[in-house]
């Protein structure tokens, strides 16, 4: 087992370290605009190392699981793709989504699908035909909201390092060793990005990495399913979904499109609060995150969701009046 995570940091190492050095070469490099939080051209793409690192060791040493789940393997690497063509060409949203919803197809081949929500004030919600459409929905929207949190060096990376850890203890204890080991593998290699990411960073991870690792942690979500409540995946992945709601209710408030860019997401704001300092409040964050992954991994499978619901709910309305009056007292505007 050491072996494993031992050759898994020192590829991502590598990887990225040869990403970064040709990066120029291949167009694969962040121009700064209004939105940016850096003033310099800076390479990115790193996910192409670490995420690759991950499913071939991952291939490697766990033949028999990949020879079980090729059909998520195969998912997973084909939202990869098109993360690496999106950090080279900018690709499309619309190519983004159909590639995502096709994965997402082949992720129910391997029954990782949504089929239940779970019981609500005693009423069970089977989903029945609609599982596989709520479960693209799902899946799509997660993997985007990973996607917009990505706006801090090292942020993304370690939101993704409290969640996959969460899931590595849940498959720990339940024996599943798809979730453990892939949760595990990645938290190595993310750890070796942060070492080219953490502020000052010298490369990012692109939506090679941002958009796979959605992808990956709502793939190991749903099968934590088959163990946790369903409202316990809000809580163990809730800040990039809490900031996306957030963000999209502020916005149809005003009268926007509630994909229309802006830098009002939660990282923008609390970046101001702690007087710019980046690594501040990337801590912050994933200390926030982490109370938030305890309190989900906390929840009963056989609980009423209901209440477990209107607490979620009650946390995105509390969130959503807090950053308000932290805008205000900024004088920030969207």
């Amino acid at each position: 087992m050491i072996a494993e995570y031992l050759l898994v940091f020192i590829l991502s190492v590598f990887l990225i370290y040869e990403v970064r050095r040709y990066a120029s070469s291949f167009g694969l490099v962040d121009i700064p605009n209004e939105r940016s939080s850096h003033t310099k051209i800076i390479a990115r793409g790193a996910g192409i190392g670490f995420i690759f690192s991950s499913l071939i060791i991952f291939i490697l040493f766990h033949c028999e699981l990949a020879s079980t789940y090729y059909r998520t393997l195969l998912a997973i690497f084909m939202v990869f793709v098109v993360g690496v063509l999106d950090d080279r060409h900018n690709t499309s949203p619309n190519t983004k989504f159909f590639v995502i919803f096709i994965a997402t197809y082949l992720l129910s081949l391997d029954g990782i699908i949504i089929d239940n929500l779970g019981k609500y004030w005693g009423i069970d919600l089977s989903l029945g035909w609609l599982a596989l459409p709520f479960t693209m929905f799902a899946v799509s929207g997660f993997t985007n909201a990973l996607n917009l949190i990505d706006g801090l060096d090292g942020l993304s990376a370690t939101i993704s390092i409290v969640v996959f850890s969460v899931y590595a203890l849940i498959g720990y204890q339940y024996n599943d060793a798809f979730m453990f080991y892939l949760s595990t593998l990645l938290i190595v290699s993310l750890i070796a990005f942060l070492i080219f990411n953490w502020h000052p960073a010298s490369i990012f991870m692109g939506d090679s990495g941002s958009l796979t690792l959605g992808f990956i942690i709502s793939v190991i979500a749903i099968k934590s399913l088959s163990y946790m409540p369903t409202v316990s995946v809000l809580f163990i992945a809730a800040l990039p979904i809490l900031d996306t709601l957030v963000v999209m209710i502020r916005r149809k408030r005003e009268g926007k499109s509630v994909f229309s860019p802006d830098k009002c997401h939660i990282h923008h704001v609390f970046l101001h609060f702690f007087g710019d300092n980046i690594r501040k409040t990337v801590l912050v964050l994933g200390l926030l995150q982490l109370l938030y992954s305890l309190t989900g991994m906390q929840l009963d499978k056989e609980i009423d969701e209901g209440f477990l619901l209107l607490l979620f709910v009650l946390n995105v309305y509390i969130l959503y009046l807090f950053l308000n009056q932290m805008m205000k007292r900024q004088n920030k505007k969207c």
